[in-house]
């Protein structure tokens, strides 16, 4: 029994989130995720409270999910480019494993983000608490490591948005070093910091 519910949900997250990724969240209803899994709408109603319910639960099974993965490959390097560059590569194959699922996860997260718990490892922590390490241990040169981290992700969604729109072709896995190495040049072309001004002289 707990094994048939576990497939259940997993087959009505697949739906719902294939539904999400083609119309929208706000345009899809219980009935659409309903008549797409073959289940009534009472059905989907005993493993899910609402509409609201389902996309949380989705969101934040699959986020919190999504940052293990990442650390999992970074903790098998050793130095911070190395380390950045396997999780861009991570990113992008999980991005080609399921293109619907991480439109959903990047889409819906600023609605979902403060539901977290406080401390709650994500993708972005996992690529901030890499860069604040390098940053300490003198691997990247000093510098606000929010802003880094901001850099870093900005080089990896964006071409995820193409291709989701069609301006890029292709698996994103085939533009992993490319990005990597692009990360890794925002990182360090790190502009000197501005001299302080001398108040004149009378």
């Amino acid at each position: 029994m707990q094994e048939r519910t576990k497939n259940t949900v997993r087959r009505i997250e697949q739906v719902a989130v294939s539904l999400f990724a083609s119309k929208g969240v706000a345009e899809t209803t219980v009935k659409d995720i309903a008549r797409g899994t073959g289940l009534s709408e009472g059905a989907l109603y005993r493993h899910y409270a609402s509409k609201d319910d389902l996309v949380w639960r989705t969101f934040q099974h699959h986020y919190v999910a999504l940052a293990a993965r990442l650390g999992s490959a970074a903790g098998r390097e050793t130095s911070a480019r190395d380390k950045l560059a396997v999780m861009i590569r991570e990113i992008g194959q999980a991005h080609d494993d399921d293109p619907a699922l991480f439109h959903f996860l990047v889409f819906v997260q600023h609605g979902q983000l403060n539901r977290l718990e406080p401390g709650t490892p994500t993708p972005v922590t996992v690529f901030r608490d890499v860069i604040d390490a390098a940053i300490s241990h003198g691997e990247l040169p000093a510098q606000d490591a929010d802003l880094a981290t901001a850099l870093v992700l900005g080089l990896v969604l964006q071409p995820m948005t193409f291709l989701a729109y069609g301006r890029l072709t292709g698996p994103q896995a085939a533009y992993a070093e490319r990005i990597a190495t692009a990360a890794w040049a925002a990182l360090t072309a790190v502009p000197p910091a501005a001299p302080v001004s001398e108040e004149p002289r009378s």
